[in-house]
This record gives structure tokens, sequence and C-alpha cells, in this order.
């Protein structure tokens, strides 16, 4: 399964590629768009959406997923936040990607296991999880790939527990059986 993970924002958005395999990773790529702040919004969200497009083009990912906006104080920034969700959310659904979302927290606890992780940490279990030799430059991509990493746990552990929970169902095979447990379904004769 390869997964596009996203860390948005409008001065720096972070994007990584992972393929999962068997429970292991595998690095396909990772870098951010940086955008100047002089720069004018549409034109930063069209570099973040062209981006992603190309990567998606590129490796054609089996799913998206991204972080959800964190709401400070701030509510410009919020909405700024926002914007760059919504075309990063935009591209992957134009090319028909499933998306999810995680908060910032679920991502921390699914790689680090604290929510309430520094960046730092959420770097140094990303670099150890995929065996790079260096952290990647930037926290935005290294939170991507932490948000890739998230959902493709989240993915195995669904996968795995539907698995098992249809090996674990009883069936006797019996018509006896059947009518006990499901008399709603038997018309009765006059």
């Amino acid at each position: 399964m390869i997964i596009l993970g996203v860390d948005p924002g409008t001065l720096t958005t972070g994007y990584g590629i992972i393929e999962g395999r068997r429970g292991r990773f595998r690095l396909l790529e990772y870098d951010v768009v940086k955008n100047r702040s002089e720069t004018t919004m549409p034109i930063r969200l069209q570099a973040i959406y062209t981006t992603l497009c190309k990567v998606i083009n590129r490796y054609h990912p089996d799913e998206f997923a991204i972080e959800t906006a964190f709401y400070g104080k701030n509510a410009q920034s919020a909405m700024k936040l926002g914007h760059a969700r919504g075309v990063s959310i935009l591209a992957a659904v134009n090319h028909e990607i499933p998306t999810t979302e995680y908060s910032p927290r679920e991502v921390k606890r699914a790689v680090v296991g604290n929510g309430a992780a520094s960046k730092e940490q959420v770097s140094y279990m990303v670099q150890s999880l995929l065996r790079l030799k260096a952290a990647p430059k930037f926290y935005d991509a290294t939170d991507a790939l932490a948000v890739a990493i998230c959902h493709y746990n989240r993915t195995l552990r669904e996968n795995r527990s539907t698995k098992k929970a249809r090996l674990t169902k009883k069936s006797s095979g019996s018509w006896k059986s059947y009518i006990e447990a499901h008399p709603e379904r038997i018309a009765e004769r006059s």
C-alpha cells in the first residue's frame, strides 16, 4: 500500500510517500512545498496543489492521509491553514484517492506513543522507523511522514481486527442453528 501523508501549511507544506507491506515501511519520497511570505495566497495554494498533483501522478498512492487543523488562539492562522488543507484534499479527491484525517495528537501517539510528543521526538522516531541516515531538514516533512505511518498502522490494525472477527465468527452450518439464531426470518404456515 502506498500512502501520501501531508502536513499542511500555507508557507510550508510537508509531504511524504511511504510504501507499507507486511508491517514494514519503505520511504519513497519526502519534501516540502516552500512558499514565500510575500507571495499572494492564491499563488501559494496553487503551488501546494500543483506539487501534490505531480507527486500523486508520479507514485499513484492508494491512500491519502492529512493532519487536521490545529485551532490555536489565532483565527486568521486557522483560516489560512484551512485553505492549505482544502487544496491538499482537493488534489487527492480529484485523483479519486481515499482520504483520511488525523489530529496532531493522534499522529504523535501512533508514532511516538505520546500524544504530547515534541517535533524532535516525532522526527527521531520517523528517522528510526524509516531507517533514514539523517533526519529530514524540515519538521513539516517528518510530520507528513508521521501522518503516513499513522495511517498505515491504523489501516493494518483495522484489517487485522476485521480478519480476526471473520475467523472467530461461529457457524455450525446447520439449518437448526440458523432457525434458532434468526426466528424472525421464518414464515408461519396457516
